[in-house]
């Protein structure tokens, strides 16, 4: 353990404190269908938080301490429509602002190490969504009477079968934009200069879809200790981001982009690649390394299942 470069734990640390307010209004539009609006405000107070015990004996120090405070707050509109005929359907906006002086117990860790003094200020948290829509839509066919699907010779082909499609959408969370490139290869050490203020930028929207269809199936397994049972089966198919929507969810702060950290562009880069064995290779093999799957969602995935009960 380096004092100044480490925290050192705290035994006096205080219990984390939420407060949290909640109103709302639902009415029925209908038979079968209702509108609800909510409104909210959270407050965590004593959050956790890197500290600096500045001029202590023997030196100084970094601990954990109760110094951070968050709020959230915003409203909400959701619609219902329970099942009419063969739809079911459920949407939600939310508009929401979340704001602190602090987004984990060591987002103020480098500011301590620093030396410099415990500031605090209020800024968006890395978690700051202020917009997000969803919506659910259920198509499906009933069993027995309640089928009013095709009948192919006979049999009711589309019994206890039915898809469901859930949409999402949300804009993007913030980060902090720089105004130098900066990159962690090759033991070059450049100063982060911020460009703005904390979390004042913001990434792009972000979709997704996912549809599952889904068949279910019944078999009498006669009578067993007296009691008639069935085995039932449901088979699937579950399609994750059916769009194939290319969703980042990480960029560099110096472009704002998910696959270039402009660094290659900059003095250093370019410095950096004319004095190496091959300045071709090394661009192509550079722009490769930080083109990083990790900043994007994953791609569209194609499950097939089938359960069973008994």
């Amino acid at each position: 353990l380096q004092y100044g470069t480490d925290e050192l734990p705290n035994p006096d640390l205080r219990p984390q404190k939420l407060t949290e307010y909640e109103i709302g209004f639902r009415q029925m539009l209908g038979e079968r269908s209702a509108l609800k609006i909510n409104a909210f405000y959270r407050e965590y107070r004593d959050l956790i938080q890197s500290v600096s015990v500045t001029e202590a004996y023997p030196t100084t120090y970094i601990m954990y301490g109760n110094r951070d405070f968050t709020t959230s707050k915003g409203f909400s509109f959701q619609y219902d429509l329970r099942r009419t005929g063969n739809v079911m359907l459920n949407a939600q906006y939310s508009l929401s602002f979340a704001d602190g002086t602090g987004s984990g117990a060591n987002s103020g860790l480098s500011l301590a190490r620093s030396g410099q003094p415990n500031l605090r200020y209020i800024q968006p948290l890395n978690y700051d969504q202020r917009h997000t829509l969803s919506g659910n839509l259920d198509y499906r066919y009933g069993k027995g009477t309640n089928y009013n699907g095709p009948i192919l010779f006979g049999t009711k082909i589309l019994q206890n079968f039915g898809a469901n499609l859930n949409l999402t959408a949300g804009s993007g969370t913030p980060y902090s934009a720089q105004t130098n490139a900066t990159t962690a290869q090759y033991g070059i050490p450049i100063q982060t200069t911020l460009d703005g203020s904390v979390n004042g930028s913001r990434q792009p929207w972000s979709f997704r879809a996912d549809l599952k269809i889904n068949k279910e199936f019944s078999f009498d397994l006669g009578t067993i200790s007296g009691n008639e049972r069935k085995l039932r089966m449901n088979a699937y198919v579950w399609v994750q981001n059916l769009f194939n929507t290319q969703n980042i969810i990480a960029v560099y702060d110096y472009t704002g982009n998910a696959d270039d950290d402009g660094f290659l562009s900059s003095n250093e880069g370019i410095q950096v690649a004319d004095d190496a064995i091959d300045p071709t290779a090394f661009r192509d093999q550079y722009s490769a390394y930080v083109n990083n799957p990790n900043n994007f969602s994953r791609p569209r995935t194609i499950r097939l299942g089938l359960t069973m009960n008994f």
